[in-house]
């Protein structure tokens, strides 16, 4: 009898290094949310800044990226094409080299219409490991980024 997919899934083993199984379960999560924001024509990388600047406000590139935790590049290339879109826009500050990142209208309209397929996947997740477990994810990952950086 030929095992399904979700069953091969269930038996992987725990990989002797914390981070190849943090990357792993990071991979498996992003394929949930991305299946769940395809119709929205966004990926979870793009909802996750939409979320970030719309709970901030305005926030430098700088602090954006230690929030996230992503490093410069890519946070670049991720604001560069969000600001395509029309949903981003940066303002000078002071220091030309300072800039302040925000929603746009459309930026805010996007994200309320990306909201309901995020909690959807969110819900699924929540729903197979249980309430309890979905604190205790959340405080170890917590933990993790703390004692990383």
């Amino acid at each position: 009898m030929a095992q399904t997919q979700e069953q091969n899934r269930s038996m992987l083993p725990a990989l002797p290094c914390a981070c190849a199984n943090l990357r792993r379960a990071a991979r498996a999560v992003t394929r949930l949310y991305n299946r769940e924001l395809l119709s929205d024509g966004i990926e979870i990388t793009q909802f996750t800044l939409l979320m970030a600047l719309n709970q901030v406000g305005e926030i430098s590139q700088g602090e954006l990226g230690e929030l996230l935790a992503l490093d410069s590049t890519s946070l670049t290339r991720m604001l560069k094409l969000l600001k395509e879109h029309g949903w981003v826009q940066a303002t000078e500050g002071d220091d030309r080299r300072f800039r302040l990142f925000r929603l746009t209208k459309a930026g805010r309209e996007k994200f309320q219409q990306c909201a309901p397929h995020w909690k959807h996947a969110e819900g699924q997740l929540r729903d197979a490991l249980g309430e309890k477990k979905m604190r205790e994810l959340g405080a170890v990952l917590a933990e993790v980024t703390r004692v990383s950086v």
